[in-house]
């Protein structure tokens, strides 16, 4: 596939919306000059045809994301230094130990490194939980869940309350509903983290997190490579695919998304040198709705409940073929919301009505043409 590389203005952004950058990208860094060119990925030969299928095999079958049972783990470290880490570009390691039952049942304690990540949830204005980053060691992790991992992130919640933890919840509850429709998509394991400050050895209660898989997998198990390539635009990336990503962001009412800076986005090519769209990180969505989260001024919207199509121009029959696959797995996703337990009445309701919404405006080509492309004006990325 041949990708346009020509800058496109800032100005054109966003379709049938305001142009829209998320202000944490409006004006990147400048890369390190001994950074390898990205775009030098894009030409770097493949493997052969058996040994992607090998690394497909050997991703599809990491022991962590073969259960859907919340995995019962323990983490102690120095959390009252690391929920003080608010610079988001600080990448200052901290040390840790894991405790989690190995394969035979016994427990089994581990070391790894934790870090903070992200931006918005790092900020103590927002959060008094970091999301966290763990690093294990591939000499410790084998005859455990985490044999083949090497880096994963964690959910932790914005605060230690009850309250949150419906909020994790919700954001879990994103992940495997995509993965219902495309296997380009990130897999999620929903846990019950027990949290010990390092020095008092005080333990907290547990609380729901989840681990989300490792982007190489993902390109892996769809037997392609990640390239992380800013300034894309709608027409590099492979068009169905695109299609069925952006009218998933919709349903779910997040707009704190970006192609153009690489912002909640992985780029995934396979050997036929097709681009595709991975995305991730909803939890400022209408579909989780957590207190912290409120739209962009520029987008007009008045609440992220609030939906907003941000995606290419489609014709209703381009739409509409897309859409099918949402209505096939329309009660499996109203199934999974009724399968967590631990959810509590109120949100269940909530996040089905949400869906059934969507569910109605894409349930006839009529609605589809009045909803997604009357008044659409096409613009070249967002």
């Amino acid at each position: 596939m041949t990708l346009r590389l020509a800058s496109v203005a800032l100005g054109a952004a966003l379709v049938c919306a305001i142009p829209q950058v998320p202000a944490a990208q409006k004006a990147p860094a400048a890369p390190a000059p001994a950074k390898k060119n990205p775009l030098l990925k894009l030409a770097e030969p493949w493997p052969e045809a058996d040994v992607l299928k090998a690394r497909r095999h050997e991703a599809e079958e990491r022991p962590l994301f073969k259960s859907t049972d919340p995995l019962e783990f323990t983490l102690t470290a120095p959390f009252n230094t690391i929920n003080k880490d608010h610079n988001p570009d600080s990448t200052k390691r901290y040390p840790g130990v894991l405790t989690v039952a190995g394969h035979d049942g016994a427990l089994k304690n581990f070391s790894v490194r934790l870090s903070a990540r992200g931006h918005f949830r790092r900020m103590a204005r927002n959060c008094s939980v970091v999301p966290l980053r763990i690093e294990f060691s591939k000499d410790e992790v084998p005859g455990t869940v985490f044999d083949g991992q090497s880096t994963l992130k964690l959910g932790t919640g914005c605060e230690s309350s009850k309250e949150f933890e419906q909020y994790t919840l919700r954001e879990y509850l994103t992940y495997p509903i995509y993965h219902m429709l495309t296997p380009l998509s990130f897999r999620a394991r929903l846990a019950r983290a027990t949290y010990v400050e390092e020095g008092s050895l005080k333990k907290s209660n547990p609380r729901y997190a989840l681990f989300i898989e490792h982007e190489n997998d993902v390109a892996r198990r769809n037997e392609g490579r990640v390239v992380d390539l800013q300034r894309i635009s709608f027409s590099d990336l492979e068009h169905e695919s695109l299609t069925r990503t952006m009218l998933y962001e919709y349903m779910v009412g997040n707009t704190d998304v970006s192609i153009w800076a690489l912002h909640n986005v992985r780029f995934v090519q396979n050997p036929e040198r097709k681009l595709f769209v991975v995305p991730y990180d909803f939890d400022i969505s209408g579909f989780v709705h957590p207190p912290y989260a409120i739209p962009d001024r520029r987008l007009g919207l008045r609440s992220v409940v609030d939906r907003l199509y941000r995606g290419p121009g489609r014709t209703t029959e381009e739409f509409d073929k897309v859409a099918e696959r949402f209505r096939d797995k329309r009660k499996d996703m109203l199934s999974l919301i009724d399968s967590l337990k631990d959810l509590e009445s109120s949100a269940r309701s909530e996040t089905k009505d949400y869906l059934e919404a969507f569910f109605r405006q894409i349930d006839k080509p009529e609605s589809i043409k009045k909803q997604f492309v009357n008044g659409c004006k096409p613009q070249p990325t967002m």
